[in-house]
């Protein structure tokens, strides 16, 4: 029933041809890049600015949601009255 079912007169295999193979191409030396200190100074002035203004941005939200929690409560301090 699950039998595979091989046909009568199988394929030869095919003859072995010889070829020539393509010549490879040459591939061009990538181009030197060299990295001075001055811009691992500049990459490294630029991550210190932009985490400091990260860290600004952060804690003037705190501050901004913290002076929100204040005024509600006081508002509804005194709207009870």
């Amino acid at each position: 029933m699950f039998l595979p079912k091989y046909p009568d007169n199988p394929t030869p295999p095919p003859s072995h041809a010889h070829t020539m193979a393509e010549p490879v191409p040459m591939r061009r030396p990538a181009p030197q890049i060299s990295v001075t200190t001055g811009a691992v100074a500049a990459v490294l002035v630029g991550g210190v600015v932009l985490t400091a203004l990260l860290a600004a941005v952060a804690v003037t939200a705190v501050s901004v949601a913290v002076a929100a929690v204040v005024l509600r409560s006081m508002l509804r301090d005194q709207h009870r009255r």
